[in-house]
C-alpha cells in the first residue's frame, strides 16, 4: 500500500482510551432520569458530536415515558460526570508511537473529531505527543456543517492540509466514523472496540480497507 497524502486521526477511542468514560457519563446521566442506557444505544453514540448525542438520548428517555427534557438539561447532568473522568483517560496502545511515525516521515496529520475544541483541549492536555497535530476540526467548528457520520469532518480536515481526501488514511474506531470517513472518499482503517466479534464488526463497518487489533499493526514506510 503507497503512502498516504496524509493521515486524519479520530481522538476518542482511537488515540485516547476515552469511550467507557465517555459511555459512562451517558450511561449516569440518562440512569438519573430513569432511563437505563442498552449496550447497543451507547455504541450508537461513538463518534458523534456531543449535541446529536444528546438530543438522541433525549428521544431515547422521552420515548420510555421519562420527561422530556431540553439539551441544556440533559447535559447539566452529564458534563461534570465526563470532565471529571475523560482527563483520566490513557494512550490507546501505539498511538504515540503512529503520530511519532508520521513525524519522522514527514506525513502530514490532521484531527478530525466529533468533540468539540474545548473538550479536546481538556483530554489532550496531559498528552503532550498529541501536540504536534496541529491542523484540527472539531465537533464545534463554525465551518463544519454536519457531524459524523457525514463526510464534512474528513473533507474539511483534508482541505486544510492541502490533500485530496481520497488520498488520506483516516483512522477511526466508531461506525459513525468509519462511515464519515468513507464518504469523504478516504482509505479507512478501523480500531473496533473489544466487545465486537467478527459477524458484528463486518455488519457495523462495510467497505473498510482493515480491521486493526491494535495501532501498533499500522506500517509507514
Amino acid at each position: 500500500m503507497h503512502r498516504p497524502a496524509a493521515c486524519l486521526f479520530d481522538l476518542d477511542g482511537l488515540l485516547l482510551d476515552t469511550e467507557p468514560l465517555h459511555a459512562r457519563a451517558w450511561q449516569e446521566a440518562a440512569s438519573h432520569f430513569g432511563r437505563p442506557l442498552e449496550t447497543e444505544e451507547l455504541m450508537a453514540l461513538r463518534g458523534r458530536r456531543r449535541h446529536d448525542c444528546a438530543d438522541q438520548v433525549r428521544h431515547w428517555i422521552a420515548g420510555a415515558g421519562g420527561p422530556k427534557l431540553s439539551r441544556e438539561e440533559l447535559l447539566a447532568v452529564r458534563q461534570p460526570i465526563a470532565e471529571a473522568l475523560l482527563p483520566t483517560a490513557p494512550p490507546m496502545p501505539g498511538a504515540p508511537e503512529l503520530v511519532q511515525r508520521c513525524r519522522d516521515l514527514a506525513v502530514p496529520m490532521a484531527l478530525a473529531t466529533s468533540s468539540s475544541r474545548d473538550a479536546v483541549a481538556l483530554k489532550a492536555a496531559p498528552h503532550p505527543w498529541i501536540e504536534p497535530i496541529a491542523v484540527r476540526v472539531h465537533g464545534d467548528d463554525p465551518e463544519l456543517a454536519a457531524g459524523k457520520p457525514a463526510p464534512d469532518v474528513f473533507l474539511l480536515a483534508a482541505a486544510r492540509l492541502g490533500v485530496e481526501a481520497q488520498h488520506c488514511w483516516a483512522f477511526e474506531d466508531s461506525p459513525a466514523g468509519a462511515h464519515s470517513a468513507l464518504a469523504a472518499g478516504c482509505t479507512v482503517h478501523v480500531l473496533p472496540p473489544d466487545h465486537l466479534n467478527g459477524d458484528e464488526i463486518a455488519t457495523l463497518y462495510p467497505g473498510i480497507e482493515r480491521v486493526l487489533r491494535s495501532l501498533e499493526e499500522v506500517v509507514l514506510s
